[in-house]
């Protein structure tokens, strides 16, 4: 297949069957994160592998009970990490200074594209993947289950398997809407009722209005998923996580 074509196909895969990946394959696909683009060659990311079953079973509570964690053979939790690389300064005669806002910005950028080479990388050997937010929401307790030293913290996880569903692709807005030529145009309300439209008429908006008894679509987003209340909430969390790992 294609690469166009494969990326096209993406899906998340939230079903899995109990066949193991192998070893070898799994090498290959970690080897892709490695060759992702980082900041100053320097790869302050750290990719951790976990299918012991035990330690499953804690992520599975820490990712809020989703059974895919448990499904899935593989789980990959992606951090920045600056920590291997201020201890090769350290030792090395140099003074770092890595423990602070923009280098966690920049480790979740190379933790971020290490994930999706894996994704690519995953998805051609017949895989299925899919990330997971609640590393973001339940950070604290996976630092605590994957026994993670200051200077490192959680930014993504993929779970990772041979699919046992194959749901339909989900749509994209069009190209316009996310690009934008030479310097950044805003949108206007016509823009969004033409961007939105699809999405906005699909059978997947009728479900989740008629599940949620809800107007429009945007308020299941606002008013049912992502709440004022549980943004405010994680995201205080995770600033604490921050500082418990000494980014802040």
């Amino acid at each position: 297949m294609h690469i166009r074509e494969q990326i096209a196909a993406h899906r998340s895969i939230r079903r899995y069957s109990p066949q193991p990946v192998p070893d070898d394959i799994l090498r290959q696909i970690l080897e892709a994160g490695v060759c992702a683009s980082n900041t100053g060659n320097m790869q302050v990311y750290s990719m951790i592998v976990t299918r012991d079953s035990h330690l499953k079973q804690q992520l599975w509570e820490a990712h809020f009970k989703q059974d895919m964690v448990l499904q899935a053979p593989v789980l990959i939790t992606f951090c920045a990490d600056v920590r291997r690389f201020g201890k090769w300064c350290a030792a090395r005669k140099a003074q770092p200074s890595y423990r602070n806002l923009l280098w966690f910005c920049n480790g979740s950028t190379d933790a971020v594209l290490a994930a999706q080479n894996v994704t690519l990388a995953a998805e051609s050997f017949g895989l299925g993947i899919c990330y997971l937010g609640t590393t973001l929401y339940n950070a604290a307790s996976i630092i605590d289950i994957l026994n993670i030293p200051p200077g490192v913290i959680p930014v993504t996880t993929l779970v990772m398997g041979y699919p046992d569903e194959q749901p339909p692709l989900t749509g994209r807005l069009p190209l316009e809407a996310v690009v934008h030529c030479d310097v950044y145009r805003d949108c206007s309300e016509d823009d969004l009722s033409r961007w939105y439209a699809a999405t906005e008429t699909s059978e997947q908006a009728e479900k989740l209005l008629q599940i949620n008894k809800k107007e429009t679509l945007a308020q299941v987003f606002t008013d049912c998923r992502y709440t004022h209340k549980d943004n405010v909430r994680m995201s205080e969390a995770y600033l604490q996580a921050m500082k418990q790992q000494e980014f802040m």
